[in-house]
């Protein structure tokens, strides 16, 4: 059973002085964010009231109104004797990572998730007619149904890095790839090196797998000054792995050159350390068409993609790019949680990628446009704000006039706008300052979006109570 130490979880909620009466709902709202987010895992005992109430330098009588919240609300459970466990609400719940319904009208910007093109049920029909030809085998493909992974093989080979077949293994989208890579290249208690910010289910997929994060911090408008502090890290550390998003990083949009690629290349080699490398984003560029894959400047690395945000995330098809005998074990490692991908969905996927260079081309100048619109939009109606125009990706990178991205949240949320806060892309108690946006949403949404979200804002800097009858949040993550 893992217990959390009072101070441990003092320092995660971090200074309540700031927040707006009652004390104790504001303390239950940061530890309900703790366990959506997982850095207080579920089933995780709770300090003692008195012991906490000490880390925090608050009386008792708050933190046991807190707990008390936390368990009305279903983000705790109470064992006779035992003590105070993390637990997540039953049914579905606004503030978890995995999007689900938006039954009441909300307005998504937590997460970058756009709607399935027209090309996606003509995919699935041509999968349809493929089909009769596998049913006499029996289906299993641990590595991925071979038509598909040759197809994936050959954009490799396009983008600039020759790739075979037998380098490729097919996941149940990005994520499974990455946390596939973790369970395999990084023992428990090793270091893995990060951007901060960066892709919060990568931070989980990784704790989960028992690492240790080295986070560097990153900012799109210095992309020099990550190369710097990654360098250091990576000469002073010698981390095992690397978790890197060179190719329109989520969420800051930082697009890494040729020549910053050959640099952070040698930096690798130098250091032993294998790179992860996420390249979900990597073909949805905007202005500038993404260089090389990094692995084409140094040998070892680990490439994974998907078709989530290029297509569609219903599909949950990914992949991860090694060379072939790391291929080897890293199916070796999927197995043990899927045995293979579904037949259907990877003939689907075959047929995407047989006509994906026109779909892209349609979705980039619908991307285009909806930039356009959402940043004319915050530059408008919220002018303090600093937002960076991308070059690819789904996303800005907002930095606002002050820390208050996790009262944003709050805000917006009795506004019928969902918002992820800032502090989830990364570690500790940084990044409040910083709220993603995704521009996935046709124009008037957006307009819209933005119309509540400066209400919200306003809310934050008069300090406005939320509205009458909203919901207590628990703050989402993208």
């Amino acid at each position: 059973m893992e217990t959390t130490s009072a101070r441990r979880l003092a320092e995660l909620v971090g200074d309540l002085a700031g927040e707006r009466p009652p004390r104790y709902a504001a303390l239950a709202q940061r530890v309900r964010m703790l366990v959506a987010d997982g850095r207080v895992p579920l089933g995780t005992r709770l300090p003692a009231e008195r012991e906490l109430a000490a880390a925090l330098t608050l009386s008792r009588a708050t933190v046991t109104a807190a707990y008390a919240r936390l368990r009305d609300d279903g983000w705790a459970t109470a064992r006779q004797g035992a003590g105070t466990f993390a637990a997540l609400p039953a049914g579905p719940h606004r503030g978890a990572w995995v999007p689900g319904p938006v039954d009441d009208g909300s307005i998504d910007m937590a997460h970058a998730a756009p709607s399935a093109p027209a090309s996606v049920p003509a995919a699935f029909a041509a999968a349809l007619a493929e089909l009769p030809r596998h049913l006499p085998q029996h289906g299993y493909h641990p590595a991925g149904l071979p038509d598909l992974r040759a197809r994936i093989a050959e954009r490799y080979t396009a983008r600039g890095l020759p790739t075979t077949p037998e380098q490729i293994l097919v996941t149940a989208g990005a994520l499974h790839g990455v946390a596939t890579a973790f369970q395999t290249l990084v023992r428990r208690g090793q270091r893995l090196l990060t951007e901060q910010p960066t892709y919060p289910n990568a931070l989980d997929a990784a704790r989960a797998s028992g690492v240790r994060i080295l986070p560097t911090a990153l900012d799109a408008a210095e992309p020099d000054a990550w190369l710097d502090a990654a360098e250091r890290a990576l000469r002073t550390v010698r981390p095992a792995a690397a978790y890197l998003m060179p190719d329109f990083h989520n969420p800051t949009g930082r697009l890494v050159d040729a020549a910053g690629r050959e640099r952070l290349a040698a930096a690798l080699r130098r250091a032993g350390t294998v790179a992860v490398v996420d390249e979900t984003f990597a073909e949805l560029w905007l202005d500038t068409p993404a260089p090389p894959p990094l692995a084409s400047f140094g040998e070892g690395h680990v490439s994974v993609g998907s078709l989530s945000k290029t297509f569609w995330g219903g599909l949950r098809i990914g992949w991860v790019r090694a060379e072939a005998e790391t291929v080897r074990h890293l199916t070796a490692v999927a197995v043990r949680s899927t045995m293979a991908g579904p037949v259907v969905e990877q003939l689907a996927a075959c047929a995407l990628l047989d006509g994906a260079d026109a779909a892209l081309g349609e979705l980039r100048q619908q991307l285009r446009e909806r930039r356009a619109v959402l940043l004319g939009e915050l530059r408008s109606r919220l002018p303090a704000w600093r937002v960076r125009e991308p070059a690819g990706g789904l996303v800005l990178w907002c930095g606002l006039p002050s820390p208050r991205s996790r009262a944003l949240v709050a805000a917006a949320e009795g506004h019928g706008l969902r918002l992820a806060p800032g502090p989830l892309f990364g570690t500790g108690h940084a990044l409040d300052d910083r709220l993603r946006l995704p521009y996935t949403h046709p124009p008037e949404l957006l307009r819209a979006a933005v119309s509540l979200l400066a209400r919200a804002d306003a809310d934050v800097e008069h300090g406005a109570a939320p509205p009458d009858g909203a919901p207590a949040p628990a703050d989402p993550v993208v």
